[in-house]
């Protein structure tokens, strides 16, 4: 299908305007979607309302149960959303990450079976990457997957897993060769998440939510269909996976839809922070919120330009780390300059309130999470310089050395 034969954005956005008005709830006041256990059901019946009325999978290929149109379809339904409730949990990762990575890489059966269920709100995804002795290091996890006749038994630990707790499905990277270089070992799964063997522990973080969890495998039995990719290659598997959570957590990737949550809010926040507290007037307050205006804007420039020269080819995906980065750098600015805006008052709160609605003091507490998720800042830079400008890369004790013979801890 050509550009010609699509609906075009314009028509799009007119038919997406009234249907919203006429079939979404209004977002509250101060929405912000906090990922609790009530969230799910209520997130899993709004995209079933989505795609009974045909908006859902904007950017998903027919075939697949999506409308097999353009980002630029997505733009236009995510700015008429704005001011409506949206299934906002499903975007990341199930939809923007897991979704897309089997798009790219799973089997024609799992494309099928999946992606319209995920589409229908039948479906949640989750990864299963992080280790807890692994850091960083994705590549030298030690989470392993033994053949057995035409199964697999998995056995081992993830952590840092992004709403495990509600998800049906979750894409698992394990060894499952430990006589080669650790890239080289690695297979991807697609297993269910409450699987026999399979337990499940919620982490409470610091601003008091538990959305992070981590899993343990016990003899965990996977069917040979459940290799997403090649065995031993699930490395390719994994970069791409990557690439789609950089780009989710930059704010450019094209099955979301509804507003981006944005740690430290929105720059109207800011506005509305200075106003209650008395201090528009104040030229440091305006210059922080001109600071903040003008990274956001930037910001959505530069989501546009880089995601159509991936698109295109014009740059490598490895491009989607200067998303990443500048996101979790705009995130920083405008979370510091909210809490000296607010004062005291983003800590204490304000008399006579119940709540601040810009959370102030919340979101500096979680600041560094902008710069954790999708892979660190330092990552991103690494990536940038080595994969992008071609400079030299790190010293790796374990580069070229069979994972069986690589040096650990206790």
């Amino acid at each position: 299908m050509t550009t010609d034969d699509l609906e075009s954005v314009e028509s799009f956005r007119a038919r997406a305007r009234t249907w919203l008005k006429e079939n979404m709830p209004p977002a509250p006041d101060g929405y912000r979607w906090q990922g609790d256990d009530a969230s799910w059901p209520r997130a899993r019946e709004l995209q079933k309302i989505l795609y009974a009325g045909g908006f859902a999978g904007i950017c998903f290929p027919k075939e697949y149960g999506g409308l097999g149109l353009t980002p630029a379809h997505q733009r236009a339904f995510t700015e008429e959303s704005l001011g409506y409730e949206m299934p906002l949990a499903l975007n990341v990762p199930t939809f923007s990450i897991c979704a897309a990575t089997i798009l790219d890489m799973g089997t024609e059966e799992q494309k099928r079976a999946h992606i319209p269920a995920v589409i229908k709100g039948e479906e949640v995804l989750c990864q299963f990457l992080s280790e807890p002795n692994g850091g960083s290091d994705l590549a030298g996890l030690t989470t392993r997957a033994e053949r057995d006749g035409d199964t697999w038994i998995l056995n081992g630990s993830k952590i840092w897993s992004t709403f495990a707790f509600a998800a049906d499905y979750a894409l698992c990277l394990a060894r499952t060769d430990w006589d080669v270089p650790k890239h080289r070992g690695l297979t991807m799964f697609l297993m269910p998440v409450h699987a026999e063997g399979v337990t499940i522990q919620r982490i409470k973080q610091t601003n008091g939510s538990d959305e992070f969890c981590q899993e343990f495998f016990e003899n965990v039995v996977l069917p040979a269909d459940a290799v997403v990719g090649e065995v031993n290659d699930g490395w390719t598997v994994a970069s791409r996976q990557l690439f789609h959570e950089r780009t989710a957590v930059g704010g450019g990737s094209p099955y979301t839809s509804g507003a981006r949550p944005r740690s430290g809010g929105e720059v109207h926040d800011l506005l509305d922070l200075a106003e209650r507290t008395g201090q528009l007037d104040d030229l440091r307050v305006r210059e922080d919120i001109g600071e903040a205006k003008a990274m956001r804007l930037v910001e959505e420039q530069m989501i546009a330009r880089v995601s159509q020269a991936i698109k295109t080819g014009a740059m490598p995906g490895h491009a989607g780390s200067l998303l990443r980065l500048f996101h979790a750098e705009t995130v920083w600015m405008q979370t510091d300059a909210a809490l000296r805006i607010a004062g005291a008052v983003g800590v204490t709160g304000e008399p006579g309130r119940d709540q601040d609605p810009t959370d102030v003091g919340e979101d500096f507490i979680y600041r560094q999470a902008s710069g954790l998720g999708g892979g660190s800042t330092e990552m991103a830079r690494n990536i940038i310089s080595e994969r992008l400008l071609g400079m030299p890369r790190e010293q790796a004790a374990d580069r070229d050395i069979p994972f069986r013979q690589v040096k650990t801890g206790r």
